[in-house]
């Protein structure tokens, strides 16, 4: 009876242990010889940090362990996956910081426990990053992406003077914000106008309001606007393509794109929706925010910092500037140039 008893404990045990590794995020387990390392996403529902870690997901296979956590947009929830990352002595951590002011406190204690960082989408301060020569960022130029929005536009307007709905060759617009205070959505805000002017159109703002990065509020937003300003608005500017996409479906129950009746409205990140959008003739124009090779650089970077190794461009296979930051340029996609442009990145 106790050998039977045993067996059964055994079994129990044995099953159980299964069960708890399949839980797990690590991609590669099983894989005892590769290092471990962590991503801490602020939040996974986010579009574009979806494509970020599944790219980081699937260039670990076969190279590390990457225990990929979501932080549901909650710094204090951040803080505690960063700390069980370097309880468990995880070789580089990976942040897409939750609010940038926090990257200081995570960075010191990752200086202390000597794990390096890598901190991704999300920029931290100049001084924290200067805090420590093993924090790294990688990340795109966010006033990049406005410049190219302006562009879009600009060529839009130029080719359409028709497109001024007061005929007084002034752009009015609404602008579709995202996070107030996040570097992406200042720096998009202010050099999209900036390209405009560049670009000689006139320009004049309507209203502004944030959406929090969120389709559904880019539509509650673009339908307030509509009911306050109607045929007064020229052209919707959405800090990203989830709320363009929501400013979309307000003027699609409007009675946009149906009928001759348009409204301009450029994104970006050319996520999957969008890049449909756009060949559907309801978003004029996007801008790329290469997650696939953001996820590769963030991988790349954390593999070689894991191993000990100093980062270059030959271990990495991406320019790091300043001896901390590896930018990913943006790219205009537009109808015309959507399917080269995505066939290539």
């Amino acid at each position: 009876m106790k050998k039977a008893w045993k067996a059964a404990m055994l079994a129990t045990f044995a099953v159980g242990t299964l069960v708890v590794a399949g839980c797990g995020s690590d991609s590669t387990s099983g894989s005892g010889d590769l290092p471990q390392v962590g991503v801490a996403i602020y939040k996974f529902d986010d579009t574009f940090m979806s494509g970020v870690r599944a790219r980081i997901d699937a260039d670990a296979k076969g190279k590390a362990k990457v225990d990929i956590v979501d932080s549901q947009n909650s710094q204090p929830t951040q803080n505690e996956k960063v700390d069980l990352f370097l309880n468990k002595k995880y070789k580089a951590i990976g942040v897409n910081i939750v609010d940038r002011p926090a990257a200081g406190g995570i960075i010191d204690k990752a200086k202390a426990a000597n794990v390096p960082l890598v901190f991704l989408n999300r920029e931290p301060l100049k001084e924290d990053m200067a805090k420590w020569d093993k924090v790294y960022y990688v990340g795109a130029k966010a006033e990049q992406s406005g410049e190219m929005q302006g562009k879009i536009l600009a060529d839009y307007f130029k080719k359409h003077p028709e497109a001024y709905k007061s005929n007084d060759n002034v752009l009015h617009y609404v602008l579709i914000k995202g996070e107030p205070g996040h570097q992406d959505a200042e720096l998009r805000s202010k050099y999209v106008i900036e390209s405009l002017k560049k670009e000689g159109i006139q320009v004049q703002e309507v209203a502004q309001d944030t959406a929090m990065w969120d389709r559904v509020k880019g539509q509650e937003k673009m339908a307030a606007f509509l009911s306050s300003y109607g045929d007064k608005i020229d052209a919707v500017i959405a800090n990203n393509d989830d709320m363009a996409l929501g400013a979309i479906e307000a003027l699609k129950a409007a009675g946009y794109f149906q009928n001759g009746k348009y409204m301009p409205v450029v994104g970006v990140d050319a996520t999957a929706p969008a890049v449909q959008a756009l060949k559907d003739g309801t978003l004029l124009g996007t801008v790329l925010n290469n997650a696939k090779k953001q996820g590769d650089a963030v991988f790349n970077l954390m593999l070689v910092l894991a191993k000990g190794e100093a980062p270059t461009k030959e271990n990495t296979g991406f320019e790091i500037v300043d001896k901390q930051y590896i930018w990913v340029p943006y790219e205009i996609v537009t109808k015309e140039n959507a399917d080269q442009i995505l066939g290539d990145k």
